[in-house]
């Protein structure tokens, strides 16, 4: 079980952006900045004056917090971790050559100066999770402020708040059909992650199966 990713959203929203450039280098469109530069707005055709007297203002990021990202090695930070435990540190081995099963995340969960660090040590062969951890700098280095070692575990960051989902297995299921799951949401305050939601999903077993019902008979006997 993994985290739903996105992969190539960065390079479209480029080659969006680039395209409205080149519309609007030769007049066919205006995008005007806000006095603040906080953001953009599709004005439609423009007249001549109005492009010819537009003229470029500097624009701030929208974003804010740590962006800033060093190079952390995922594995390193779990195998000197004295808080994993030592059945996850002898089970993280490499899959395919340096190649680990570790997925990991950054973002700014706890305000601090550096990005958080979330790792997922998972599975080789069906990439269920083992653990999940969360590192914040300190100042110093990166400390341990979150861990949870169950099976089929797996951590995503979510707007800024912790999102952590564990997958419930009754007697007699497989690894690839859980009975449901559960999902807490953490947020940070006063220097320790407290939850803030909890869901539980039960998922049906009467979907899914290719199993047709065998015809009762209108026959008499």
């Amino acid at each position: 079980m993994r985290g739903l990713k996105v992969r190539g959203g960065n390079k479209s929203l480029a080659a969006s952006g680039a395209a409205m450039a080149g519309l609007a280098a030769v007049g066919v469109f205006t995008v005007a900045c806000s006095s603040g530069g906080t953001g953009v707005q599709d004005e439609g055709a423009a007249h001549a004056d109005v492009v010819a007297k537009a003229t470029p203002s500097p624009s701030a990021s929208a974003t804010s917090g740590a962006q800033k990202t060093d190079g952390v090695s995922p594995v390193k930070l779990i195998m000197a971790d004295p808080k994993v435990s030592e059945r996850v540190k002898a089970d993280l081995k490499p899959c395919a050559r340096d190649s680990y099963p570790v997925d990991t995340s950054y973002g700014n969960l706890t305000g601090g100066t550096k990005p958080d660090v979330v790792v997922n040590v998972l599975t080789c062969g069906d990439a269920v999770g083992m653990g999940t951890y969360v590192y914040r700098d300190n100042g110093e280095r990166y400390e341990n402020v979150f861990a949870v070692e169950e099976p089929a575990v797996y951590s995503a960051i979510d707007r800024g708040d912790l999102v952590v989902t564990k997958q419930v297995y009754s007697k007699g299921d497989p690894v690839a059909e859980p009975s449901g799951e559960e999902v807490t949401t953490y947020h940070w305050a006063s220097g320790k992650f407290v939850q803030q939601y909890w869901v539980r999903n039960e998922f049906s077993r009467a979907v899914g199966d290719d199993v047709v019902p065998e015809p009762q008979s209108t026959s008499e006997n």
